[in-house]
């Protein structure tokens, strides 16, 4: 091969040796001049990695330690649960077997602290035996669990004890009887920080109950036995006998390996969400590394060109640039991986509350591992579209200069977004173990991705089309510089606004939790409920509640039921059949129904007549059912079902369906049944009021507790400040997560924007050169910036409220009312970033003279 040298005379080259230490030494001195591109392009995949290291680390160290701790986590081999007394037949069945034995009775009650005058509701749990066999009751002092069953004392959630200014030694009245606390409870057997925050508890002596005067007639009560075996076979001899009976009477039973299997359903919930978030932010990272090589390739398409006339072969030009992907790749892949093996370390303080085991975190090698393969083959896959192109480029690119892309269609091309959306789709798929949510996030980012391209082609052509002549010079230039050659409106508006949907996603549905607790703690709603009301209570109670200037705003009978047969056939011979869809709770639940002849504020009919009262004891009783109950056993309207009512059985017919609004603080029935059926049925009766003030509140509740020491009041006040300090710490898990997909969205920002003032060099040269200041072109970039910005916030809040709204509708169940604000500070966010980046990226080129910027644009 021939070439001219600068003196014009003729050498000869021989076509050079391209093995692979050739195209490693090319790549590497290829990538000395451009280190700071290549940097930007190992910095959005590294978080994403990361991400992915951690939780996967996570996870792993999570479900070895409930492996290793499964029976701390029951305290038995065996609970059978009962949400009623069992029957006497079963009662000695389960007496009669050979094991270790212990059980417990537990309900909600209010429990005074005389020192303090507080009152607070709790869940009394009567203990009886040596739970738990496995793990233990920690205290303080250590010995309080060991003692307190045999006198009359109490053990107390040490939170509530810090709430109420109690202390060990301080006496405590449960109905009509006094304990003294013996000692504060911090945590028992499978009970996590969350759990004894929603529901305190107080241990007593399971022989102290009756003193107490609180199982009354139609009391909510709960009854558990424990068991410890000496061998596995004992277990399954024990259960195989056993589980007819318990599936006959509705109750349910827990095992080790049961108790394993449903909290780790549980975390694989929460793994999901996390899961995803950390996809997220790797999703974002692969569409930053492909709008870095895009950008980093366009500007070497004339070195491409100068070694395809050197006799390289496109092959080998590719190999060299993609030896480059690869080692930068592997770099960010390993970097990622060795932060995320750091954070670990962090997420057990992170989710402290909601676990019920302590963690020992070790490394993860196959997390590890697992996080380096995937960054580098995500990464590799995404830089190839933008790298395949380097296949078509012409020698003769060095004579002229070319826009063109090809011409024909790179079926190459298209194969690697095939190939792309199944390693995204089957990635997804692997975090999540489940098709279905796999395929909505692929489905979802495959449609943003293809919202915002084809907006960003559409932007295109109407500002081509519409061209504004009569505008001003400034913003003439600046709308040009959208689509002119070698513009970055479609890998911008694409990379921010895919980022900023997937982050404002996060934003809205956690202020969609937190809007639920603030709407039911409105002026106007209700905010104390009083219930176990005996009828013979009932006048006084209302009596008492007027006496403090409170509204009684409702007073409703409960009586308590369960369903026995749908449209003649008994609930035993459903759940027998094997093609029932019909799930078992809502067949074997006790329900709570009560009856009126009218509606209230809360609900309305969907369907159906309603039926406010039966006259005559033959006539047909039309029941009116929630939307909930109706989808829970499969029911429509004119479906006959039969209720027992504690032994009598009562035939009814769905006359109506209703919506409720469970967001409001009222009494809402799944069962609503008319009047002139029920009123001589066993019940007992809750009353809804207002309290003004938390003073007001404080000397009711003592009243109430003092005087009618049986009946429980519901705080919501309380409830609902126990409920938002709950939504806190999962809005801090989710905020903290989120930090990865923001920064890692923050750095495509950054990369997309920095990379892509190399594309405007030589326009701002030619501008200075032929005259336009430092203002003007400030003012150009800035026009560009803005559009570009404001285009691709606005779009990717769009998609964000729809995949807010999806995620309301079918996961949420719950009204999705978007918040202005946080889609006005993420728009002012974002596309002021854009701006921000874009002008300081400017000033470089600004600042030096026209002749050194044109001579270093290359570099």
């Amino acid at each position: 091969m021939s070439l001219i040298n600068k003196k014009n005379t003729i050498i000869e080259t021989s076509t050079p040796n391209t093995g692979i230490g050739w195209l490693l030494k090319m790549a590497w001195r290829d990538s000395r001049k451009n280190k700071g591109r290549l940097l930007l392009f190992i910095s959005t995949i590294i978080l994403g990695i990361a991400a992915l290291v951690a939780i996967n680390a996570f996870q792993e160290n999570l479900y070895n330690q409930i492996n290793s701790q499964s029976k701390e986590l029951l305290g038995a081999d065996l609970v059978v649960e009962a949400s009623k007394k069992v029957v006497p037949q079963v009662e000695e069945k389960l007496k009669a077997i050979e094991s270790e034995q212990s059980s417990e009775i537990s309900f909600a009650s209010m429990v005074l602290f005389p020192k303090t005058g507080g009152t607070r509701l709790v869940q009394i749990r009567g203990l009886e035996g040596n739970f738990p066999w496995y793990g233990k009751i920690n205290t303080d002092p250590v010995n309080a669990s060991a003692n307190f069953q045999k006198e009359r004392k109490a053990l107390v959630d040490r939170t509530v004890m810090l709430q109420f200014g109690v202390e060990v030694g301080d006496s405590l009245k449960i109905g009509d009887s006094f304990f003294e606390i013996s000692g504060a409870l911090k945590s028992v057997p499978g009970q996590s920080g969350i759990t004894s925050t929603v529901a305190p508890a107080v241990y007593i002596g399971k022989q102290y109950l009756e003193e107490t005067n609180l199982l009354q007639k139609g009391s909510r009560l709960f009854y558990n036995y424990y068991y410890r075996f000496d061998e596995d076979e004992q277990l399954e001899t024990v259960l195989k006998d056993l589980t007819p009976v318990l599936d006959k009477e509705g109750l349910d039973f827990s095992t080790v390996e049961s108790r394993k299997m449903r909290i780790g359903k549980s975390f694989n919930n929460m793994g999901t969400f996390l899961n995803l978030v950390s996809f997220v932010a790797l999703i974002l990272g692969c569409i930053g590394v492909s709008s870095s090589i895009f950008i980093y390739i366009k500007g070497k398409l004339n070195t491409v060109a100068v070694l395809r006339c050197l006799g390289v072969k496109s092959t080998n030009v590719f190999a060299i640039y993609l030896l480059q992907i690869l080692v930068m790749g592997l770099i960010g892949a390993i970097l990622g991986a060795i932060l995320g093996t750091s954070i670990q370390y962090l997420l057990p303080i992170v989710f402290k509350d909601f676990l019920p085991v302590e963690i020992t975190m070790q490394i993860s090698w196959r997390a590890i591992i697992q996080g380096i393969l995937t960054g580098l083959g995500m990464a590799v896959l995404f830089a190839l579209v933008p790298l395949l192109g380097i296949r078509k480029v012409s020698p003769l690119r060095v004579l002229r200069v070319s826009n063109e892309d090809g011409g024909k269609r790179d079926f190459l091309i298209w194969g690697i977004y095939v190939l792309i959306l199944f390693a995204v789709f089957g990635f997804a798929w692997l975090q999540t173990s489940g098709w279905q949510e796999a395929l909505a996030f692929t489905g979802f980012i495959l449609f943003s991705l293809l919202i915002l391209a084809g907006i960003a082609k559409l932007v295109m052509v109407l500002i081509r089309k519409f061209f504004p002549q009569s505008w001003g010079y400034v913003w003439r230039q600046g709308l040009a510089n959208l689509y002119r050659p070698n513009n970055q409106t479609l890998i911008l508006i694409v990379s921010i606004g895919l980022g900023t949907a997937l982050i404002s996603c996060l934003f809205f549905i956690q202020n969609l939790l937190m809007s639920q607790v603030e709407f039911t703690g409105r002026n106007n709603q209700p905010n104390t409920i009083l219930f176990d009301i005996q009828s013979d209570q009932r006048a006084e109670i209302s009596e008492l509640t007027r006496s403090f200037d409170l509204p009684v705003i409702q007073q409703v009978p409960l009586v308590t039921m369960r369903v026995s047969g749908i449209n003649g056939r008994s609930a035993d011979e459903i759940l027998s059949d094997t093609t029932n869809t019909i799930r078992a709770e809502w067949l074997t639940r006790e329900n709570r129904v009560t009856f009126r002849d009218s509606l209230i504020n809360t609900e309305k009919i969907s369907a159906g007549t309603f039926y406010p009262s039966v006259n005559n004891p033959d006539d047909t009783i039309f029941i009116s059912i929630a939307e909930r109950f109706a989808r829970g056993l499969k029911l429509d309207i004119g479906d006959q079902v039969t209720f027992d009512v504690q032994g009598v059985p009562i035939e009814t017919v769905v006359g109506s369906k209703r919506e409720i609004d469970w967001r409001r603080i009222q009494t809402n029935f799944l069962v609503l049944f008319p009047t002139g059926v029920l009123e001589e049925a066993p019940q007992f009766n809750v009353l809804v009021t207002r309290t003004p003030s938390n003073e007001v509140a404080a000397q009711f509740q003592q009243a109430i507790v003092k005087q009618f020491p049986n009946v429980s009041v519901v705080d919501l006040t309380l409830i609902l400040k126990t409920v938002e300090d709950l939504l806190n710490k999962v809005s801090f898990v989710i905020q903290f997560m989120a930090l990865f997909s923001i920064i890692t969205g923050l750095l495509v920002l950054i990369g997309s924007v920095i990379i892509s003032k190399f594309q405007r060099i030589k326009e701002s040269v030619l501008l200075r050169t032929l005259g336009a200041s430092r203002q003007q072109i400030l003012k150009i970039n800035l026009g560009e910036y803005f559009i570009l910005g404001s285009i691709a916030s606005l779009v990717g809040i769009l998609l964000a409220l729809l995949g807010s709204w999806l995620l309301a509708y079918y996961v949420f169940e719950v009204p999705f009312v978007p918040a202005i604000m946080p889609m006005v500070w993420i728009y002012f966010a974002i596309t002021g970033l854009t701006i921000l980046i874009g002008l300081l990226n400017s000033r470089e080129i600004l600042n030096r003279p026209p002749l050194e910027v044109l001579r270093n644009s290359e570099r």
